[in-house]
């Protein structure tokens, strides 16, 4: 049974910064595109970077810069690193790896 398990979200200020974890279980991360989405209220749910098996990584043009994705294949747990976080980033941030998604972690940017 696969399980992704997002952290890491929470309230900061504009600027600051974040950094999200997905662990996996049931699956592995180093076999499959692997990526973080995003989903603000009234808002359809959108890709914000993801990173392949064999590590290609790639970003969104909104994030591009100021977010960085990895991942630790001995831990199975992939990182969304946010940087200078703005007021739109705020949404629930979910991973998704071969049709499974996860409960999701909520980031609030605000002052």
């Amino acid at each position: 049974q696969v399980q992704l398990v997002e952290s890491g979200g929470g309230l900061v200020q504009p600027g600051g910064s974040l950094r999200l974890s997905c662990a996996a279980s049931g699956i592995s991360f180093s076999r499959y595109f692997m990526g973080w989405y995003r989903q603000a209220p009234g808002k359809q749910r959108e890709l914000v970077a993801s990173i392949s098996g064999p590590g290609t990584v790639y970003y969104t043009e909104f994030v591009r810069g100021r977010f960085t994705i990895s991942r630790d294949d001995a831990k199975n747990t992939a990182y969304l690193q946010m940087n200078s976080l703005e007021r739109e980033d705020t949404a629930g941030y979910y991973c998704f790896v071969y049709r499974h998604w996860g409960q999701g972690t909520k980031v609030t940017v605000s002052s």
